[in-house]
């Protein structure tokens, strides 16, 4: 079973929905109405988020390389 949130109001034979219910419905079902108009799919697990903001990345560079002193004649 997968848990949609109603989006818009919805109703047909047997049915009748509002805006902002929360649905159980078999997989497949709830895909077909989890479409971002009528309805949405609900996160049952709770989503992680870090505990520290992410830091920047720092390549390490090479030393430069030793040149031999050029001739001055």
């Amino acid at each position: 079973m997968a848990r949609i949130r109603v989006l818009t109001s919805i109703a047909g034979v047997g049915f009748s929905w509002r805006a902002g219910e929360e649905i159980d419905l078999p997989g497949p079902e709830a895909a077909k109405w989890a479409d971002g108009v009528r309805a949405e799919l609900v996160r049952t697990a709770p989503v992680e988020t870090p505990e520290q903001p992410p830091t920047a990345e720092t390549a390490a560079r090479r030393p430069r390389r030793k040149t031999a002193p050029r001739d001055q004649s």
